[in-house]
């Protein structure tokens, strides 16, 4: 791993940059891509693939989800190409989503991530009991 800054004189596209820098672009899509909601829109959507979700579809799937923070989500992974967006010109419009390849390529290393979750769970439940027991430091 290069420490060159991102973009930097010396770093050609592709290499990779130090991702302790908030510049880092690796850094900066790891920020965007491990949000609870970009993970649980990529589970939904996953599931319908490769057919479409409309909007508030979705949101009736993602629990606690506001409109505006689904709208935000959506956005940012239209933007890294992860879904498609289709518009139907109807009043009102219907706006239907779908994974893309790359978008795809994303649920199972996702997918493993819950897995790790749930698994230690338990273990992290203990410890943040004892934790809350523990007289502070």
């Amino acid at each position: 791993m290069t420490t060159s800054s991102p973009g930097g004189p010396d770093q050609r596209p592709g290499d990779r940059g130090d991702l302790l820098d908030p510049r880092c672009p690796t850094r900066q899509l790891l920020d965007r891509i491990g949000t609870k909601w970009t993970s649980m829109a990529v589970k939904v959507l996953a599931e319908e693939a490769p057919g479409e979700l409309r909007f508030a579809e979705l949101r009736r799937r993602i629990p606690g989800i506001s409109q505006k923070m689904l709208s935000t989500t959506l956005q940012s992974m239209a933007r890294d190409g992860l879904v498609a967006r289709r518009v139907e010109p109807t009043v009102p419009p219907a706006v239907h989503y779908r994974l893309t390849e790359l978008g795809l390529s994303l649920e199972r290393p996702l997918s493993a991530l819950r897995v790790w979750a749930e698994t230690h769970m338990p273990e992290i439940d203990r410890n943040n009991q004892l934790a809350d027991e523990s007289p502070p430091a």
